[in-house]
């Protein structure tokens, strides 16, 4: 498998539209893995509050691979965390399929974490009693849904983990450990995966081959990823990067390389071409 994406065309970061805080398109539903509609969060109150979310609103249609990027306070991990129903907005709503996020019980909410999103975190989130087979069933023995045998063969072959399933945490490599972290993820396939910066703890060679596996999961078995990156690089193995700045959506780039990236985050001049 590649490790880096092939060369592809430069890429210009395209306006985002005013933030739209009507109910969705129901017909477009069905495409949509997951969506945020005019999204508002603001931690604090009075001279100390802090407008984290500012009417964010856009749509990750199943099948595809979104990098979130954006400087320090940005918004960028907030956005995630709402997605994935970790943290609840306070204006706008997320759909999660035809699913209102934003309508749920804290227990409907816990429900549908379990069953529905897969997680990957930059530090690992591994139960280091558990062996890497059990942190991997962890989903669905919470859920007490039997395993596929042959889904669970299949992602432990890609992410080359078979002689290592009896191994726990403080046993493995950090690559290992995150290789674990993402079939966790992938097991009893979820409609949404959200990743909190899953390279972070990697070496750059490690890194690249997590994010290769992740781009084949969403072109050859239609998985929907959202990543929160800082790397340019990790960004490009995306298929879209969504740019956030002072919490709104400042623009997009589709088919990011990561002289685009760098460029539309302007982190440096643009490139002449």
């Amino acid at each position: 498998m590649s490790t880096r994406p092939g060369t592809r065309p430069p890429s210009s970061v395209a306006p985002q539209p005013s933030p739209v805080s009507a109910p969705p398109d129901e017909t477009r539903a069905d495409a949509m893995a997951c969506r945020a509609v005019g999204l508002t969060r603001t931690y604090g109150t009075g001279s100390t509050a802090v407008r984290a979310l500012d009417g964010v609103s856009v749509d990750f249609p199943r099948g595809t691979f979104t990098a979130v990027m954006g400087p320090s306070g940005s918004g960028k991990s907030t956005l995630l965390h709402c997605l994935a129903g970790l943290d609840t907005p306070d204006a706008g709503r997320v759909l999660l399929g035809d699913t209102d996020l934003t309508g749920l019980s804290d227990r409907q909410l816990t429900e549908v974490r379990r069953d529905r999103i897969g997680f990957v975190f930059q530090s690992f989130n591994l139960l280091p009693t558990l062996t890497a087979e059990q942190n991997i069933l962890l989903p669905l023995d919470l859920a007490g849904r039997r395993r596929d045998d042959a889904e669970f063969d299949a992602i432990v072959a890609e992410l080359g983990l078979g002689d290592r399933l009896g191994h726990r945490p403080a046993e493995l490599s950090g690559g290992q450990q995150q290789r674990v972290a993402v079939a966790r993820a992938l097991i009893g396939r979820p409609a949404l995966i959200v990743a909190d910066e899953p390279t972070g703890a990697l070496d750059t060679r490690t890194g690249q081959t997590l994010l290769a596996f992740l781009r084949s999961a969403v072109r050859e078995s239609g998985r929907t990823v959202v990543m929160v990156t800082h790397d340019p690089v990790a960004a490009s193995f995306a298929d879209r990067v969504v740019l956030l700045t002072d919490g709104r959506v400042s623009g997009t780039l589709d088919d990011p390389t990561p002289d685009a990236v760098l460029d539309a985050l302007q982190l440096r001049a643009p490139v002449t071409r």
